[in-house]
């Protein structure tokens, strides 16, 4: 006997599996974990956001669908996961101007902000981690 198809199983992505007990509360705390990261990669431009926005979303399919359609809705993230989500890429303005930014945060840091040699290490080092990260991700072609 076969199980009739519910509508959100008709859609062209797969329906992800649901997780339940210790694993669903450690997924919520790793999501919760990752989106704080996600906040302060939007603030710090030396952190990326959109890798911990899809982490985020990656754990919360899995754990609470309900709080990742909030996620999706947010003005501030749901552009950047629903462009992921349709093309598995990002808009070539979104890294453009991440990249700018965090080229601009670490110059003025280095500058202003009386960091030993170690902290500007550093700095430089995570900042060009987050840039390779964002180098790689594909570009939307509209």
């Amino acid at each position: 006997m076969t199980a009739e198809p519910t509508p959100s199983s008709t859609s062209a992505e797969p329906r992800a599996r649901a997780v339940v007990g210790v694993r669903r509360i450690v997924y919520l705390v790793l999501a919760a974990v990752f989106f704080g990261l996600a906040v302060l990669g939007a603030l710090l431009p030396v952190l990326p956001t959109t890798p911990f926005l899809l982490l985020t979303s990656f754990l919360l399919v899995r754990s609470s669908p309900a709080l990742n359609d909030r996620l999706l809705r947010s003005q501030a993230f749901g552009p950047l996961l629903e462009d992921w989500h349709r093309h598995h890429a990002v808009r070539p303005r979104v890294k453009g101007i991440s990249i700018a930014v965090s080229l601009a945060a670490v110059a003025l840091s280095a500058i202003y902000g009386n960091l030993p040699p170690l902290g500007i290490a550093l700095l430089v080092a995570a900042a060009a981690t987050g840039i390779a990260v964002l180098i790689r991700l594909p570009v939307i072609h509209d």
